[in-house]
């Protein structure tokens, strides 16, 4: 029998209406203190969208609490075993609205969303000839890992998607459009959108990767690669029965799936990178990053002028 780790990452969102945001995450911000709990949550007039961890006594009495309170009732927590908090600290911060769309006429996925599809039939549906299946996350999580054949639109957030979609109407015309995410928060929007525009056959990834990855029938089957998760693990896998990697290198292109930050600050890119072109790069991904007066790899390793003059003369040389 498998040995349960100490500690566990929520995930889950839920649209509901919560009257006052500001007022709310001030005080779910100390309920979540008092259980010691730690994460990033997100609440708007529309609902609340998070994840947090803790010890599973901690977990437990926060899940109770959530579907104790009426505006939470039957929500769905997706759960993950780990060995310790997958945050730094607790933040419960009122937003706009949860996932960023900036749409004039906004969608509530309690009036219009697209079909939900359980992991089985995702899985069948995949597969169907004139099926379109599109990544409704960042351009950086879509590199770590995404299910086969699917699109990367040519985007680098949420938000543009959209615009995208319009400059390739005739593409997804008369197609079944898939559409999926981490947790399935995102596509409850963007699917009740593709149906607003016209779009009859529209389905999404009920639970999203995450519950895809869990699901005992298919097994995280046709994914590849890693899923990108918003806390201090950074990738969680999903394929159960084998393990792809996708991700490249910036520097080198080989297989990778190590995502560190650019060191300069006012980039902060996401890059794939393994720990010895971290070094050899300054942590940079591209020269005038690393030449910043603020690098943020030089500063914490107490580079010398002519140890950072050494490493560019390295990387001119192609060494």
């Amino acid at each position: 029998m498998a040995t349960t780790k100490p500690y566990r990452v929520l995930l889950y969102y839920m649209y509901t209406t919560i009257e006052n945001p500001e007022e709310f995450a001030e005080q779910h911000l100390e309920f979540c203190k008092s259980l010691e709990l730690k994460g990033r949550i997100l609440v708007a007039t529309e609902g609340i969208n998070g994840t947090c961890s803790g010890t599973v006594e901690q977990t437990e009495k926060y899940m109770e609490a959530m579907n104790n309170d009426p505006r939470f009732a039957g929500i769905v927590f997706k759960i993950d075993e780990a060995d310790e908090h997958a945050f730094k600290k607790m933040h419960v911060r009122p937003r706009p609205e949860l996932v960023t769309l900036r749409l004039e006429d906004d969608i509530n996925p309690k009036e219009i969303t697209g079909k939900y599809l359980e992991p089985t039939e995702f899985y069948e549906a995949m597969k169907q000839e004139d099926t379109v299946i599109i990544d409704a996350r960042n351009d950086y999580e879509f590199d770590l890992g995404h299910f086969k054949g699917a699109i990367k639109p040519d985007i680098e957030s949420f938000r543009e998607l959209p615009d995208w979609i319009r400059e390739n109407k005739e593409t997804l015309e008369g197609k079944k459009i898939l559409t999926y995410c981490t947790g399935g928060i995102r596509c409850e929007k963007f699917s009740g959108w593709l149906v607003r525009e016209g779009y009859e056959d529209v389905g999404q990834l009920h639970g999203g990767i995450v519950t895809y990855g869990k699901d005992p029938e298919v097994q995280g089957e046709l994914w590849d690669g890693q899923c990108y998760v918003f806390d201090e693990r950074i990738s969680v896998p999903v394929n159960q029965k084998e393990h792809v990697i996708v991700g490249k290198d910036h520097f080198t292109g080989e297989p990778c799936e190590r995502y560190v930050n650019c060191a300069n600050p006012e980039c902060n890119k996401k890059i794939l990178c393994s720990e010895e072109n971290e070094a050899k790069h300054l942590r940079a991904c591209s020269h005038e990053c690393r030449v910043h007066p603020r690098n943020r790899y030089i500063v914490q390793h107490e580079l010398t002028e002519e140890q950072v003059a050494a490493a560019l003369e390295k990387i001119e040389a192609g060494k």
